[in-house]
């Protein structure tokens, strides 16, 4: 952990929090769209050491959350095929859909695998060559070039049992519709440097010129955390909405030029429903003309159809747009727990209603822990 230990170092993050202090003159309302950000912030008490000086919102960072109930329709309706193998992310299992989760659908005797890269259900194709090996394409843009890698692979080796069941999103347009929202209520963004390494952050400079709103790409350790937000405080108090870079030790201007033509090669954008958000304008990928062989659902003739609505008990809309904190939702620790979920960000490793129930667990009479469960990294912890 050597190469990790200055961006957990308790004397740097306090130095941050004392920075955003000096440096606010009012609360600024900020929003991570991250759920991997999500967690940290909350793990090692950001959240509460910058309450009353940077309100945190937390945006619809995790990919599981926004996959519509309709495509895990789909995916359990392949997986009761005889001649199908699903392939697919562990985080995908426990995931409600309209007829229940994955994981009742393996109990049901359906053949689902977990798979840790789309190549390992490339492998079961190759070693399966008389079942069809469907693998359930869930993930941002960080994911879709390995989708893309492991559908050039499948066809360099001419193994026609592989297909894939596309869900993947893409982020930037997410952000539009969030800041053109008539009760947005984000004035800066945290731009998730995951996503950053692989697209870059060229494209966001539209964005900050149309919304007015400075957009900071950030880390996930504390000290990244704190110095994008401290970065994007000082952009507020300026009066200058710009596109900084608080991961340059990662992230490129540019992008990853292998990565993305592979996305440019295999995907297109496209109009597609994110669960909590309906139709998002390009807020996804599909295959191009030339993949469209790949397609399970051209292969087994299925159609994704919207979905009828979420859990009525389920507050994911408003958590996801950060119009609500996990903690706010009546059915928070109550009847929604990681092991009865009303929705997906309650079981998703990176959903903010799991993030809550874990470091601000529920107390006796409702609403969350003052402290985190975990104490804070500023208050003595020693980075693990």
């Amino acid at each position: 952990m050597k190469f990790l230990d200055e961006y957990r170092d308790r004397e740097e993050a306090r130095r941050r929090i004392d920075a955003i202090r000096n440096s606010c003159s009012r609360c600024w309302v900020l929003m991570e769209v991250c759920g991997g950000q999500t967690h940290s912030l909350l793990r090692h008490g950001i959240d509460t050491e910058l309450s009353g000086v940077v309100e945190l919102i937390h945006g619809p960072g995790c990919p599981v959350c926004v996959t519509p109930e309709a495509a895990i329709d789909l995916a359990q309706q392949l997986a009761l095929q005889d001649e199908v193998i699903l392939a697919s992310f562990g985080d995908m299992l426990r995931v409600p859909g309209r007829r229940g989760s994955l994981l009742e659908t393996r109990a049901m005797g359906g053949d689902i695998r977990i798979v840790y890269s789309p190549l390992d259900a490339v492998e079961i194709a190759r070693r399966q060559p008389h079942r069809q090996v469907v693998f359930f394409a869930v993930g941002f843009e960080t994911t879709a070039p390995s989708t893309a890698l492991a559908i050039r692979q499948a066809a360099a080796e001419g193994l026609a049992n592989f297909t894939i069941l596309l869900s993947h999103v893409r982020v930037l347009p997410a952000m539009e519709a969030l800041a053109a929202a008539p009760d947005n209520r984000v004035q800066g963004f945290l731009a998730a440097g995951h996503v950053c390494t692989i697209t870059g952050y060229a494209d966001y400079r539209t964005f900050v010129d149309t919304y007015r709103l400075p957009v900071v790409v950030t880390g996930f350790e504390p000290v990244d955390l704190l110095q994008g937000i401290l970065e994007c405080v000082q952009l507020l108090e300026a009066g200058e909405p710009k596109v900084a870079n608080a991961y340059a030790r990662i992230v490129k201007e540019q992008g990853n030029a292998a990565a993305l033509e592979l996305l440019e090669d295999v995907f297109e954008p496209a109009d597609v429903s994110w669960r909590g958000f309906g139709t998002v304008p390009a807020g996804g990928l599909r295959l191009r003309d030339a993949w469209r062989a790949f397609d399970a659902t051209e292969r087994f003739r299925l159609s994704l159809t919207e979905p009828v609505g979420d859990c009525e008990k389920c507050r994911l809309a408003e958590v996801l747009a950060g119009r609500m904190r996990p903690d706010q939702c009546e059915a928070f620790g109550a009847e929604c727990t990681p092991e009865n979920p009303l929705g997906a960000p309650m079981v998703s490793s990176e959903g903010a209603c799991a993030a809550y129930y874990r470091y601000h667990p529920p107390t006796a009479g409702g609403g969350r822990s003052a402290e985190p469960r975990e104490q804070q990294l500023t208050k003595g912890r020693d980075a693990e």
